[in-house]
């Protein structure tokens, strides 16, 4: 089987990272809009549908009246409020609702007509269960809202939650980029540039994890000035909080962290470019000068998202490019990968030439 008899399997696979990056994109402005407690129940086929009668709204609105959110932040809220709040956690939720279709009708159709690459069906199986799983850790996330005194959800289980996320959309990416491009675009000429890259491959999820903390403990709300916390480079309270805890729990140190492991990746960048236009191999250039692109609008998006005190357009935006970001950075590291990293989807047999798909 060549590239044009996988290249089908990738497209579809590239549409499922497309959805799964509109899925963070919405699940971020959920978040930010306060509509993740909205809906106190987790049915994942009869909450297909919305309320349809005017008694079945109010019932979920008196449900919203028990939990904290509502008695500490939207008390005498209305009925078109709360609808207002509503149907964006709806659609967060309906949208994984069309992903898990989205990918297994068509896995089950390729799997029957021979057009998967021999043993891909157990890695393909195994996304969609890890794509369930992630269902649950959602609502695992939301349900920590109810609790006594809260108004938002625990910032480790957003982090878990947004971590699986994105951990199952590089899978599933790098598996589309490896049925488009069977061959390595780059061979060991690239070594300098493949190193820098692979480092970057590991900061830029840190960062996303170190933002996911800012976002569950509100921290982009304070020090709203850039360089300097409080007119420090280095800010007073960091230690206020006895590590290792405090990097979880304590605001200034959170974002603190995420300042400087922000800066480090887009230092990084910027120098995995300059070596690679310089010294790197020409297929890999196109790419390059994406990932300039994308990390300096990725840093003043969040050194605004800072400076305005997290206005929702502008910190959503800032979520979707850090998802750009790590997309760019994933397809150079696999532009970069050399030879022999094709081990990582064994060479395409037809499923009709191995029934046991071994």
């Amino acid at each position: 089987m060549n590239e044009s008899d996988t290249r089908p399997v990738a497209i579809w696979l590239f549409g499922i990272c497309a959805m799964i990056f509109v899925m963070v994109v919405l699940g971020g402005t959920t978040r930010l809009t306060g509509s993740g407690l909205s809906i106190m129940a987790w049915h994942p086929v009869t909450g297909v549908l919305p309320p349809l009668s005017r008694a079945a709204w109010e019932k979920l609105f008196n449900l919203y009246k028990q939990i904290p959110q509502y008695a500490l932040l939207h008390e005498g809220m209305t009925l078109a409020g709360f609808k207002h709040i509503f149907w964006l956690e709806f659609f967060h939720r309906l949208w994984g609702r069309l992903i898990g279709l989205a990918f297994l009708l068509p896995f089950l159709w390729f799997l029957a007509q021979g057009r998967l690459p021999r043993g891909l069906w157990k890695w393909l199986a195994l996304f969609f269960v890890l794509g369930g799983i992630q269902g649950g850790i959602g609502w695992f996330m939301v349900a920590s809202g109810f609790m006594a005194g809260s108004v938002a959800v625990e910032a480790w289980r957003l982090v878990l939650h947004l971590s699986f996320a994105l951990m199952l959309y590089a899978a599933i990416l790098w598996t589309a980029l490896t049925l488009w491009q069977r061959r390595p675009l780059v061979s060991v000429d690239g070594r300098a540039t493949r190193i820098l890259a692979l480092v970057l491959l590991l900061l830029v999820p840190l960062t996303i994890v170190a933002g996911g903390f800012m976002a569950g403990l509100h921290a982009g709300l304070t020090y709203n000035t850039f360089p300097l916390m409080d007119g420090r480079l280095f800010p007073k309270g960091y230690f206020a909080v006895p590590l290792p805890r405090g990097w979880f729990e304590n605001i200034t140190a959170v974002q603190f962290d995420h300042r400087l492991l922000a800066t480090l990746t887009a230092a990084t960048a910027l120098a995995t470019v300059c070596v690679g236009l310089a010294r790197g191999p020409r297929p890999a250039r196109s790419v390059l000068w994406a990932l300039a692109g994308v990390v300096s609008l990725q840093y003043a998006l969040g050194v605004a998202t800072l400076l305005y005190r997290v206005p929702v357009p502008v910190a959503a935006a800032h979520q979707a490019c850090a998802v750009l970001l790590l997309t760019v950075t994933l397809v150079l590291v696999h532009a970069l990968r050399g030879a022999g990293a094709m081990r990582t989807v064994p060479e395409a047999v037809p499923a009709h030439a191995n029934p046991a798909g071994a």
